[in-house]
């Protein structure tokens, strides 16, 4: 039965469709195909969340490779960039960023040719691994301790365009769906003084494209691209036009075929422009509000999509196109709840924002604690980690110790219960000197915690398959 409420927005959206023909944007003007107001904001609404991982991925692409005058720039396409460092408050990029590893990132443009990335030997007690991600937020493959061991090797990534068998001297080839790909890298780092041994796996990390590799003459450059300017702070005032560039630079797939059809009626896509500020009051409102709704179902997915285990979010949500299945809000809670996350069986991220009991995890008013008992600590072939961050931000968190996780290799430094259990101290203040080890600082306000366990154990006790392991996070609990 319609309600009053019902009926008055009926009409309200009948009133402002019967105007539209006079107050459609300039690039829409005597296009019968433009769609009516209530369509324009549901596709709008199904576009965000199609698109808020490429349009995530597009702008830290901007910062990293594009603009060096980002702040956050790191390298030129094709030319690899090593930090010999960790993650700190400073990296805001990207959300939830890891500050495990020392990344090395290189960017890749294939459009003029395949790239060959070749590793290093890497001693077996060191975990690496080179994630392959393309702009589609797809994990499309893995070089590294699980997935081919810590032996040196040649790998080469390809475009979506390129035809070709496996070159001599390739162990395997990797293929991207999009023409601008991220290969990142991984190295553990086991405690501070281990960094020059880092460097020195980073510097046997190289790129070139495959005619340098096989020694041949390089094919005609790509033309260069004028890119449309972005940041990940101007995404929420941007969105759509961000996307309408994003979009040029992602090929078309059978998967997405019908959202991006979709997305070309409210001009967005190859061939579009779409122009906020040419659309009328009423387009822009109904765009406005398709992405608010389009992000609650975002924020609802992640708080709802995924197995609750001691207050702890279990779940997997990272991987190839053919693991996302053309479901588009996973992809997209994927993408907000940790841009360039792992597959399970690389790494898998538990997470939350409440205690035990559900409620909300805050710094200003309570102190927790996290507590392993003996044999339970987290079943991992490499290592793992609990990692503090903002809540609303999801950045690191600052601190006098300047101490944002703490992990596996720190173990032999903390004091142990008299049960021979490990207790984690989370909170603003420091716990006691006796404490200080196993103390990780909260923020004055909201907390996100990620428990992360790399290269996590397949057989029992194990967190996989995520969701139903018989290993099981213990609680966060309030002092």
């Amino acid at each position: 039965m319609l309600t009053k409420r019902d009926l008055l927005r009926s009409a309200a959206l009948a009133t402002m469709t019967a105007t539209m023909a006079k107050s459609l944007p300039a690039s829409a003007q005597n296009k019968a195909e433009w769609p009516s107001l209530l369509e324009a904001k549901d596709i709008a609404e199904e576009g965000f969340i199609y698109g808020l991982p490429l349009v995530m991925n597009y702008a830290v692409m901007q910062e990293f490779v594009v603009d060096k005058n980002s702040g956050q720039f790191k390298a030129p396409f094709n030319e690899i960039n090593n930090q010999h460092r960790v993650s700190t408050p400073e990296d805001t990029a990207v959300i939830t960023p890891n500050s495990d590893t020392p990344y090395s990132m290189l960017w890749l443009d294939l459009r003029a040719e395949p790239m060959v990335i070749s590793v290093p030997r890497v001693e077996k007690e060191r975990y690496y691994s080179v994630q392959l991600i393309d702009g589609n937020t797809y994990n499309y493959g893995y070089v590294g301790s699980r997935a081919t061991g810590n032996d040196p090797g040649d790998y080469l990534v390809v475009g979506p365009d390129w035809k070709g068998g496996k070159p001599p001297g390739i162990k395997k080839v990797f293929s991207s769906t999009t023409p601008f790909t991220l290969a990142l890298f991984r190295t553990q780092l086991f405690n501070p003084d281990d960094m020059p041994n880092v460097e020195k796996i980073q510097t046997g990390y190289k790129g070139q494209p495959l005619s340098a590799f096989l020694k041949q003459p390089a094919p005609p450059a790509a033309p260069k691209i004028d890119f449309l300017p972005a940041t990940t702070a101007g995404i929420k005032d941007n969105f759509f036009q961000y996307l309408d560039a994003a979009l040029q630079y992602v090929p078309e797939t059978p998967r997405d075929k019908a959202i991006r059809a979709k997305l070309a009626r409210i001009c967005i896509g190859p061939g579009k422009t779409f122009e906020f500020k040419e659309l009328s009051l009423e387009h822009k409102a109904a765009i406005l509000v398709a992405m608010k709704q389009g992000d609650d179902k975002v924020d609802k997915w992640l708080a709802s999509g995924m197995k609750n285990i001691n207050g702890w979010n279990i779940g997997a949500f990272f991987g190839d196109e053919a693991f996302y299945k053309g479901d588009w809000l996973m992809r997209a809670g994927a993408a907000k709840g940790g841009l360039y996350g792992n597959d399970a069986l690389e790494a898998m991220y538990p997470y939350t924002r409440t205690d035990a009991t559900g409620e909300p995890l805050d710094g200003s008013k309570h102190k927790y604690a996290i507590t392993f008992r003996p044999g339970e600590l987290p079943p991992v072939n490499a290592f793992w980690s609990v990692t503090m961050y903002d809540g609303k931000s999801q950045f690191l968190v600052k601190n006098p110790i300047h101490r944002y996780l703490i992990n596996s290799p720190m173990l032999s430094a903390m004091k142990k219960d008299a049960d021979g259990s490990v207790t984690l101290y989370i909170q603003k203040d420091s716990p006691g000197a006796d404490k200080d080890a196993n103390w990780l600082p909260a923020p004055d306000d909201t907390i996100y915690l990620v428990l992360r366990l790399y290269w996590p154990k397949p057989t029992p006790p194990s967190i996989l398959p995520p969701g139903e392991g018989t290993w099981k996070p213990p609680g966060v609990t309030r002092i």
